[in-house]
This record gives structure tokens, C-alpha cells and sequence, in this order.
């Protein structure tokens, strides 16, 4: 379900940098992590995500997550655009 949300998606941000950047900007909707993911690593923009009530989705696979994203590379988390 979430791989097509990703897919589906207008708008969305690949990357932990640029997700936190777009989060204190107040841009995002929803956040898609991949549980195969260092935690720790994202641990700063799931808190911003907490504060700011921004719901967060789960995937199994930063593989698939890249690929839902068009890209060769796996993705850890994507941020969907309000």
C-alpha cells in the first residue's frame, strides 16, 4: 500500500538531509520509512515528524522504496508533499 502512495505521489522528497529540511519548512504530509533502515540515522526526523503530527508510514525494504521512487539506489525514508 505504501510503495503505491509513493509511487502515486505529486510531490516527494527522497533522503534523510533533505526530508528534515523540508519538515522544519513545514512541507510534508506523511513520511515513508523502510524498516531495514538504521533507526538511529533517522531517529532526528521522526522526531520533528512526532512534534509536528506528521504521520508515519512503514515498508519492508529500502530497496523497493528506492524503486517506488524511480531511482537505482535504496531509499531509507521519502517524505510526501503537502
Amino acid at each position: 500500500m505504501s510503495y503505491e502512495k509513493v509511487v502515486q505521489a505529486n510531490e516527494r522528497i527522497v533522503g534523510t538531509k533533505q526530508t528534515l529540511k523540508a519538515l522544519e519548512e513545514q512541507q510534508v504530509k506523511e513520511l515513508i520509512i523502510a524498516d531495514d533502515a538504521d533507526h538511529s540515522v533517522l531517529s532526528r526526523v521522526l522526531a520533528e515528524a512526532e512534534n509536528q503530527g506528521i504521520p508515519v508510514q512503514t515498508v519492508d525494504s529500502m530497496k523497493k522504496l528506492g524503486k517506488a521512487c524511480g531511482i537505482d539506489v535504496s531509499a531509507a525514508i521519502v517524505a510526501i508533499k503537502k
